[in-house]
């Protein structure tokens, strides 16, 4: 499932209607360039999951925990080094919580992710348009 998003409020629409139909221990890889807008599609699951804290980018903290109809963990694992510095943080606590965990630049830590995984993928064109795509999971969700 792929759908074109033409602005920033396109894409965090898209984060809010996919958190519909998230479950609890859902794990969602958000792939794309710096840039792309993985954070704002999590700015939208957040607003779909009831969360009203100010979401940011946990790209220094490593990771955020928020509060909604659902517990939601946002990491961003662009600084680690790869899996044993994710697991030496408890980070794998995360692939098996009990909430929602978002992970951005997850291509460090793949082999550890669960087969269930949701791979979320932002790609920009070349219009400035962004394609947003899912694939995988245990269950039916929609981007639109």
């Amino acid at each position: 499932m792929t759908i074109i998003s033409k602005s920033e409020e396109d894409t965090r629409k898209a984060g809010e209607i996919f958190a519909s139909s998230l479950q609890e221990g859902d794990v969602i890889s958000l792939r794309g360039s710096l840039g792309a807008g993985k954070t704002v599609f999590a700015k939208g699951i957040a607003k779909g999951l009831g969360i009203e804290e100010a979401i940011v980018s946990p790209t220094f903290t490593i990771v955020q925990e928020y509060d909604g109809r659902m517990r939601m963990y946002h990491l961003d694992l662009y600084r680690l080094s790869g899996e044993d510095e994710f697991e030496s943080m408890g980070g794998e606590d995360f692939l098996y919580s009990d909430g929602v965990s978002l992970i951005e630049w997850s291509e460090k830590i793949e082999s550890m992710l669960p087969s269930s995984t949701i791979y979320v993928n932002i790609e920009i064109l070349e219009n400035g348009e962004r394609a947003v795509s899912a694939e995988g999971g245990r269950h039916e969700y929609s981007l639109a």
